[in-house]
């Protein structure tokens, strides 16, 4: 699933293909995402100029004159910069064409993207009143951190990936980010020190960094928007390496399940 880095590198992709540009057309192949595309769309949107690009945890905001669509990558999606000409692909949602350049495709194997139009502030919106800070945000930092983990018995990768308390780190992230704090996943989240505070919000933002410049992770999906896979996986400390030596000390990886979702770690440098 695209986490926050993958949404960002798609987010920068098109604003430097799309700022600025007007909509001529948005065709609707499919309606069937997540939600159903509202049918009147194109005509609220078409004849709109992009004034900005932004995003909110994992969601792509395209600030309009009258409005922002609001993206969902979902699963599998992926927002692609195409030549008008080419040919349309099985899993194309839906497509947008401008006053000059590429067309921006949505393609989702899997259809549980989705898009939204709103007239109004966009972070009033159903979908992202309620989301918690996200670690780039000045709000979560080391006392933030601190204090939502006072009193909590769940493991401290299970505060990173709550996204009702910190939102976008995402699985592969969370691994990384306690590896790089020397954190074991499985310790229980009142036992984080305020040191250790510091440090895991560094690590989560030092992380998520590289992932971007990186380009995000691909495992399986994932393609930026200009059909190529992100290069962040080469650059994996311990996600998807269990048996592997530790790229820090050799002691091989070991992988454990919490939640549901796997987590790697290595247990000589994380404690």
């Amino acid at each position: 699933m695209p986490e926050l880095p993958e949404v960002e590198t798609t987010r920068r992709g098109i604003e430097r293909a799309l700022s600025a540009r007007r909509i001529q057309q948005l065709r609707i192949y499919d309606h069937r995402l997540r939600w159903p595309i509202e049918p009147d769309l194109p005509e609220a949107v078409a004849g709109q100029r992009i004034l900005s690009i932004g995003r909110r945890a994992k969601y792509i905001l395209l600030n309009l004159e009258q409005g922002s669509l609001i993206v969902h990558l979902g699963m599998s999606g992926s927002l692609r910069l195409r030549p008008a000409e080419s040919a349309r692909l099985k899993h194309d949602h839906y497509a947008f064409s401008f006053d000059s350049g590429p067309e921006l495709r949505f393609h989702d194997p899997r259809r549980f993207g989705s898009l939204h139009y709103t007239r109004g502030d966009p972070a009033q919106h159903r979908l992202l009143r309620t989301l918690a800070p996200e670690p780039f945000e000045a709000s979560f930092d080391a006392d933030y951190l601190w204090n939502i983990t006072r009193g909590r018995r769940v493991a401290i990768k299970h505060i990173l990936m709550n996204g009702q308390l910190v939102t976008g780190v995402g699985n592969i992230y969370a691994s990384e980010a306690l590896f790089r704090a020397r954190i074991n996943p499985r310790r229980p989240a009142r036992r984080l020190t305020r040191p250790e505070a510091v440090r895991l919000v560094r690590a989560v933002r030092t992380t998520l960094n590289s992932a971007i410049r990186a380009g995000g992770t691909t495992l399986r999906d994932y393609v930026g928007t200009d059909g190529d896979p992100g290069a962040f996986r080469q650059k994996l400390y311990v996600y998807e390496r269990d048996g592997q030596p530790c790229r820090v000390c050799g002691t091989p990886i070991r992988r454990i399940t919490q939640g549901q979702r796997s987590t790697y770690f290595c247990p000589t440098d994380q404690r």
